[in-house]
């Protein structure tokens, strides 16, 4: 497979797309419910307008554009822009506060930063003076902008000015800028800064290199059976290298399509009018479409609900079958559920014409994985890390082993090293970290990338263990993989989150945080009075279902390893609070500072 995609960068891609498919749609962005098509000529020709509208601005080759926004056509056209004048794109998460955004912005040296809007164009504006570097911020929806009203000593500018400004240097020759960008630009060059969600500390910035992407993406397209038909919903955070594997990556050397939705509050109704061939989900996305079913099958009659218990049942022991070798018998019990069953609750999800399905970025509670593979969507566990380009283990999409992220991919080398430690080497091995040669070095040893992921390997396959540095030892000396236990306390469809606690600990115990939404419906059926989340936690019984939750875990867990006393949190964790990053993945330390009174409480006689 790799033989066969081009030694090429990413803007040279898209140039190469542009002149041998110009009018195949490579994108559509929906606005007020209208999903508009983009053609790949039109997609180079805007994004090389906004490329030579930074060059106006000011932003040189090897300069660094800023992006803070959610999914959406801009930010792409934003991206490939500064590629195709060799410019290095840093997305900034555009749910982070300002303090946390000010020093993003300033440790990688952003010279101009486009904004999605008010919101977060006020961020910048805040932490300017901490901002020396920034010449320009670019803003996408200008409609009801104060900024723009007040001097800010010409810094502010409207996206589509930009493009403008870009347009009229093509009209003189300006694509000669271009050209002249694209025949120097070679995969050496570092095309993306992508920084790590800080769950242990600042943010890093990781160098990502044109050889990096190129390294990973016929591993990608050979293990999920991916061509140019593909198409995808774009949603989950572009300055995340899982989202840029498949919005950019991906299809940028197929030729397949993106699609930008409204926004990240309308994914399930975008899912069910795109109805994608391929679909990427983190865990928490697919617990709650699990608990989305489970509330839906609640409250049906009681035919629909036998119909579907029986579907479930008929179809379980095909869950982890490989499809060629399903007997006749096996073929006719599914294709009956199907028509008369799962075929409804896959289009209610949206996944019915999806030929693979992701998750990936944390780990999953295995019976989730079980649960939509026996309701017939392929859903297959990937591992990857931003250090490694995105995913380099996965699983074929019809040879699947639960509770594993299969085999590496094409291209990816990898051994066990110490205490369990998956090693990584290939091209799609990172550059480095930006401005910090000590946590390069100690990530990338003797060209092997540490990943700090305990694994072990079963027949091929690689099972996580947990992260090396979270592995618990309690007071009696028994390891304990914390993510094991959480992960399944975490498969009830009325846990959101679990955090474990019990390094030195005489047992376990854990702090959990009820899924709202999902209680709150069980809490109106049971006609359970609650006004707010403290107050729904408050309720007695609430505490009996949650207790009989961990209870079911516990009965799936080795006797060490069982929750025996839990607390339960009177709040969602929060971003804002310091307690989860911007990628929502818990930081322990914070949140055993914040409920140190509540934790000691557990383990009192």
């Amino acid at each position: 497979m790799s033989s066969v995609l081009p030694a090429s960068t990413l803007p040279q891609m898209l140039r190469e797309q542009a002149r041998t498919r110009p009018d195949v749609i490579a994108i559509r962005q929906k606005d007020f419910g209208i999903w508009h098509p983009v053609s790949w000529a039109d997609y180079y020709r805007r994004a090389s307008h906004f490329g030579l509208g930074l060059r106006a601005l000011g932003l040189p080759a090897g300069g660094h554009l800023g992006i803070i926004s959610e999914n959406r056509i801009e930010w792409v056209l934003a991206q490939m822009g500064a590629g195709l004048v060799g410019a290095v794109t840093v997305g900034v998460y555009p749910t982070s506060p300002s303090n946390e955004i000010a020093y993003v912005v300033a440790h990688a040296d952003i010279e101009v930063i486009v904004c999605e809007d008010q919101e977060q164009t006020d961020k910048i504006i805040e932490a300017l003076d901490r901002l020396p570097r920034l010449l320009k911020i670019i803003v996408m929806e200008t409609k009801g902008l104060r900024s723009l009203d007040i001097s800010l000593h010409d810094r502010v500018v409207r996206f589509a000015d930009v493009e403008r400004a870009g347009a009229e240097a093509a009209s003189r020759g300006g694509d000669a800028q271009i050209d002249a960008a694209l025949q120097a630009q070679t995969l050496a060059d570092t095309g993306l800064m992508i920084y790590t969600s800080g769950s242990t500390g600042k943010p890093k910035g990781a160098m990502i290199s044109y050889r990096n992407i190129r390294g990973i993406v016929p591993g990608i397209i050979e293990r999920l059976g991916l061509d140019s038909d593909a198409t995808h919903l774009s949603y989950l955070p572009l300055c995340h290298v899982a989202e840029q594997m498949l919005s950019t990556f991906v299809p940028l050397y197929l030729g397949s399509q993106v699609n930008f939705g409204e926004s990240i509050r309308t994914v399930q109704e975008d899912l069910r009018e795109v109805a994608p061939t391929m679909f990427l989900g983190v865990p928490r996305i697919w617990e709650k479409l699990h608990a989305g079913i489970t509330i839906k099958m609640q409250e049906a009659g009681r035919l629909q609900k036998a119909l579907y218990q029986r579907a479930m049942a008929a179809c379980a022991t095909l869950a982890e079958k490989p499809r060629r070798e399903w007997t006749i018998g096996e073929r006719a019990r599914f294709a009956l559920s199907y028509w008369t069953v799962l075929r409804a609750l896959q289009n209610f999800i949206g996944l019915r014409r999806a030929k693979v399905a992701l998750t990936g970025a944390a780990p999953i509670p295995p019976d989730i994985v079980r649960f939509f593979r026996t309701l017939g969507v392929p859903l297959v566990e990937v591992y990857g890390l931003t250090e490694s380009t995105g995913m380099i283990t996965g699983h074929d999409r019809d040879d699947v082993t639960v509770g594993t992220v299969g085999p590496p991919i094409e291209g990816a080398s990898h051994r066990i090293g110490d205490h369990g430690e998956l090693l990584v080497q290939g091209d799609m091995v990172f550059e480095g970290y930006y401005k910090n040669a000590e946590a390069t070095a100690a990530s990338i040893r003797d060209g092997w990338l540490h990943t700090g992921d305990v694994v072990r390997e079963e027949h091929g396959h690689l099972r996580i263990v947990d992260r090396l540095k979270d592995i618990m030892i309690t007071a009696g000396g028994k390891n304990l993989t914390p993510s094991e236990i959480e992960n399944t306390m975490k498969g009830s469809p009325f846990i959101k989150e679990c955090i474990v606690v019990a390094d030195g600990r005489k047992f376990v115990s854990a702090l959990v945080q009820i899924d709202y939404e999902t209680v709150g419906k069980w809490a109106e059926a049971q006609r359970i009075p609650f006004t707010h989340f403290r107050s729904l936690v408050e309720q007695p019984r609430v505490r009996e279902l949650i207790d009989a939750e961990i209870l079911r875990g516990n009965a799936q867990l080795a006797q060490v390893s069982q929750v025996r006393r839990f607390h339960l949190l009177g709040k969602e964790l929060d971003h804002d609070d310091g307690e989860v990053t911007a990628t929502m993945k818990v930081r322990r330390a914070s949140i055993y500072a914040a409920y140190a009174a509540d934790i000691e409480a557990l383990y009192r006689a």
